[in-house]
């Protein structure tokens, strides 16, 4: 028995928003003095380092859980699974359901139990709940799907990314153009047939100097005396730290699958910043002595930004159904799952289409 993916789905949000949409932002630093730069400079810089030039929203009436849901009906279809069998759902998250024009996230009930409510799932063997793991949440839930399995436990778990960054955003800080929203699920089970296979999975947690990278935080505007927190980072460390130690886990990862790196056809890779996981996948090369080849590297945060947890199922997803302009995936391929974030957390999967 192999433990494979046999269905993904994914939701893209409606609102299409582009980086001239910030143009009469009023952006600011942290001390809540004013940029020294105008917007459109800051916007030119601002796409040359993260290589966003859209971003995708929700609309008004739909919520974390919404989405989660939404993305989860096409992965059950895509598997042509009984919902009833399911064993697991597995949802992660950050914020949980964040309503319009309001900042705190509501996780109770958990999202898990909201999306197994709206799939109408009557059997309560199906054990739900969420994972709060940063931006490699899905990532860590495949792992656990996969533990579960691997022992007994389950046989077929669903596992979904999901957030809605778009309501946690501080309108005057500049970070606020690289987060986005969305939706991404893949179905995990054990089977005979030849549907893939979870080779190897490697994470860490980094919290000694790093926990506090990526925190909740006051507005930058100093009249904002509403007590709102909002998402912040200190992007400079994230970045070091990250093109320091996801290489690292990744090789880790794929030394311990038995494989070589030439047996890679594909790294899917939390779309956070298109500079920072290009700078990491070619230091995993460089590990090795190698180039980075060209097209190993799907990317999609130009169109959709960076929506967290969502970002490498959607990606998957859009890959595995031919959604991506010049780049597939064909039955036996080796590719590599990889994320960081908040925590800072660190995870890979080695997996054979």
């Amino acid at each position: 028995m192999k433990i494979g993916i046999t269905g993904t789905g994914s939701y893209i949000p409606s609102v299409l928003t582009k980086n001239d949409d910030f143009l009469n932002h009023k952006f600011l630093n942290n001390d809540g003095s004013p940029f020294a730069y105008a917007n459109d400079v800051i916007i030119e810089k601002f796409k040359a380092i993260t290589g966003i030039s859209n971003r995708r929203y929700v609309s008004d009436d739909l919520n974390t859980s919404d989405i989660a849901f939404l993305a989860a009906e096409k992965a059950i279809a895509d598997a042509n699974l009984d919902k009833e069998t399911l064993d697991y759902i597995i949802v992660a998250h950050n914020f949980g359901d964040v309503k319009h024009g309001q900042s705190q996230g509501n996780t109770l009930p958990s999202l898990a139990t909201r999306v197994k409510h709206l799939l109408k799932i009557k059997n309560p063997k199906c054990v739900a709940y969420d994972i709060l793991f940063g931006c490699p949440g899905w990532v860590q839930g495949m792992i656990q799907a996969n533990a579960f399995i691997k022992s007994g436990i389950a046989k077929k778990c669903l596992i979904i990314g999901a957030e809605t960054l778009s309501r946690v955003v501080d309108d005057y800080d500049r970070d606020t153009m690289i987060y986005s929203d969305g939706a991404g699920a893949t179905i995990l089970e054990a089977s005979s047939d030849d549907n893939g296979e979870v080779i190897a999975h490697a994470s860490a947690t980094y919290s000694y100097d790093e926990a506090n990278y990526l925190f909740f935080g006051k507005s930058y505007a100093t009249e904002d005396t509403s007590g709102t927190n909002y998402i912040k980072m200190h992007g400079r460390k994230i970045y070091e730290f990250a093109v320091t130690n996801v290489p690292k886990a990744m090789k880790e990862c794929l030394d311990s699958s038995g494989l070589t790196i030439n047996d890679v056809k594909k790294i899917f890779i939390h779309q956070a910043n298109e500079k920072m996981d290009e700078a990491i996948v070619k230091r995993f090369y460089k590990a090795y002595g190698l180039k980075m080849p060209e097209g190993v590297m799907p990317m999609n945060i130009k169109e959709l930004g960076n929506s967290s947890v969502a970002t490498i199922p959607t990606l998957f997803d859009m890959v595995k159904h031919g959604k991506l302009e010049n780049q597939s995936i064909t039955k036996g391929d080796v590719v590599i799952f990889a994320s960081v974030g908040a925590g800072m957390n660190i995870n890979a999967i080695v997996y054979r289409y």
